[in-house]
């Protein structure tokens, strides 16, 4: 049997889910099983989505107009394309005639699978060149400290004084958070004994 998996990016956006259909029920998919979504593709909640995936059972074939009406990235795509095939659910889609009941199909799937593969490898290599290249000016990772030395003495002093935090965040126009952070990160605990200079750390 035929299932077919649409998603548009809004419920304004209906020409493409005409066009989506229309498409899906001339290649065979009955209307009763479509499913759809209206929602962007970066979005992991997709109601439409997972119920087509509970729904498909061995030897159905899951059908969509374009490929990335289905994964939100070329890994995520893989992902479902795996797991319907755990399931001896086939995968077709019309524009790229990506189809895995055929040889061709099952070729470029693997072509995919090498690709994705080779993005995570890239991206990888981005990160460590990146972090290479900041601990060579000094830096290392996470975030650098927002509030600078002079302020921050300023602060150690007032909170010293037995001025509340709150109070700080708005005279010095520092947010709770990053006030929060810095006192952990210098080890601060509360207010120094009387006639202890206040100190960055």
């Amino acid at each position: 049997m035929l299932v077919g998996y649409m998603r548009v990016s809004s419920d304004s956006d209906r020409q493409s889910t005409d066009l989506q259909r229309d498409a899906l029920l001339s290649a065979g998919v009955d209307a009763r099983q479509l499913f759809a979504d209206h929602a962007s593709g970066a979005k992991d909640d997709r109601p439409g989505l997972s119920k087509a995936l509970d729904f498909v059972q061995a030897g159905d074939v899951l059908v969509v107009w374009k490929l990335d009406r289905l994964g939100r990235s070329l890994s995520h795509l893989l992902t479902i394309i795996d797991s319907l095939k755990d399931k001896q659910v086939a995968f077709r889609s019309l524009t790229e005639g990506m189809d895995t009941t055929k040889p061709s199909g099952e070729l470029l799937f693997h072509v995919f699978g090498a690709l994705a593969q080779y993005e995570r490898a890239l991206t990888q290599e981005r990160v460590m060149a990146g972090l290479a290249a900041a601990k060579r000016r000094g830096r290392t990772g996470g975030r650098p400290p927002v509030i600078i030395e002079e302020k921050l003495d300023a602060i150690l002093a007032a909170l010293n004084e037995g001025m509340s935090k709150a109070a700080v965040c708005r005279n010095f126009g520092v947010k709770r958070s990053t006030l929060i952070d810095t006192l952990a990160r210098i080890g601060w605990s509360g207010p120094s004994p009387p006639g202890t200079e206040p100190h960055a750390g």
